[in-house]
């Protein structure tokens, strides 16, 4: 894999180890329309050679996200080494070129502009401000990729993948599981903070649809990613009389409406979509309030379930990575690259490894199914790839600091909505 911070750029053999490529490698390649037919009949183009197959990863590792970026590329990394180990891709080495943009929108497009020539997928690219501004440029080079956001703006494109359920998806689960399992019902108030941006905006979508569906009332409280002490919101939600609180935003944000409704007396449930939740905060002040508020919508299961391939997983990662924690980054990662995987061998069979028939491999795959989770739909780019959600909680001793509550299931009503949406 290839790391950045954020200009050179390291190509990472199985053992991590670093190679340092000159800033000019990727600018005296080929245009990123050449193609050719391998040794082997194998129609290529970019980030394919007769020895590599080469993807990209535009991730997080020195900015707000950065223990989830570093998960995400060990995750991605095991997947390479464990699929090299049994053969390659089509008789090729997986390569993984990772760049660092630290959640800088701008430096992320630099970092496009520096691997696009020489990747034919991105099985990894981390926030939905920076997949927002790469939207264009990634369908015109019909690169391939897996977005670590879930906003439903993201839907409608042939090159970008939601994996998954999306926030609004997601939030109308969580306003289901309130009412049939926390006594919520017609007339009453439930709070929603939420990021400014796709993220928050989607999922207050999800919840506003939802609220007035039940005869409920969303009061929302806007907050930016640098507001880290959620005082006053918590004020605002108490005196508006909410009986249940969603949060759509980041860890330190859930840990703080916790830890201060708890400590003010605002001890209502709490349900958080899937980036508000990290096992670090289990080793926090607000870990007591999380264990007995929270919950977490996911459409991916807890890290420490039992499935079997999800236990094989994270056994496979402790012992390549001892010490590192296992989280949601891990099972995320790893599920976007066997998925990546997948694809490339299935247009591999079909004779070619151009980046358009990569795409036209993933879009032919209507039950895609890592063992990971739930099986996904690729085939409508405007729906989201999976419908079903789990509610998860807090667990100090659980693997991922997460145990499920309940299994993978579509919320009432979600179907409905999903039409809503396109009339």
């Amino acid at each position: 894999m290839n790391v950045k911070h954020p200009r050179p750029r390291i190509l990472l053999a199985s053992a991590l180890a670093a190679l340092l490529l000159s800033s000019t490698a990727c600018s005296s390649k080929a245009g990123g329309d050449s193609k050719s037919d391998g040794a082997d009949g194998v129609k290529s183009g970019p980030g394919v050679t007769d020895k590599t197959v080469r993807l990209g990863a535009l991730t997080d590792l020195t900015g707000p996200y950065a223990t989830l970026g570093k998960s995400l590329v060990q995750a991605q990394q095991m997947w390479a080494d464990e699929t090299n180990a049994a053969g390659g891709i089509c008789g090729r080495k997986v390569e993984i070129v990772v760049e660092d943009h630290g959640y800088d929108v701008q430096k992320a497009v630099t970092a496009y502009a520096d691997i696009s020539p020489d990747v034919v997928a991105l099985p990894q690219v981390v926030g939905s401000p920076v997949v927002a501004a790469l939207l264009d440029d990634i369908e015109r080079d019909q690169v391939l990729t897996f977005p670590q956001a879930w906003a439903a703006s993201l839907l409608g494109k042939q090159s970008v993948q939601v994996l998954g359920t999306t926030y609004d998806l997601d939030m109308i689960a969580a306003v289901d599981f309130l009412t049939r399992t926390k006594g919520l019902k017609k007339g009453d108030k439930i709070g929603h903070v939420y990021f400014e941006g796709d993220y928050g905006n989607n999922a207050l979508e999800g919840s506003t649809w939802a609220a007035e569906r039940a005869g409920m009332k969303i009061v929302g409280q806007k907050i930016k990613a640098t507001d880290t002490d959620l005082s006053a919101q918590v004020s605002a939600l108490r005196a508006a009389g909410v009986k249940a609180v969603l949060i759509s935003a980041g860890p330190a944000q859930t840990a703080s409406l916790a830890g201060v409704a708890a400590s003010r007396g605002l001890l209502v449930p709490v349900v958080s979509n899937a980036p508000g939740f990290a096992p670090q905060l289990m080793k926090t002040p607000a870990a007591k309030a999380l264990v007995a508020m929270l919950s977490v919508v996911s459409s991916a299961p807890a890290v420490g379930s039992e499935i079997p391939g999800v236990q094989k997983m994270v056994a496979a990662y402790q012992k390549k990575y001892p010490g590192s924690p296992v989280d949601s980054g891990v099972l995320s990662g790893y599920n976007a690259a066997q998925l990546i995987g997948a694809d490339l061998k299935k247009a591999c069979e079909a004779g070619s490894l151009a980046r358009e028939d990569v795409i036209k491999a993933h879009r032919a795959q209507r039950a895609a199914d890592t063992g990971l989770g739930s099986p996904q739909d690729f085939s409508d780019v405007n729906r989201p790839a999976s419908v079903k959600t789990y509610v998860l909680k807090p667990d100090a001793k659980a693997v991922g600091g997460l145990v499920g509550v309940e299994e993978a299931h579509s919320a009432p009503g979600v179907e409905e909505y999903l039409k809503s949406r396109k009339s």
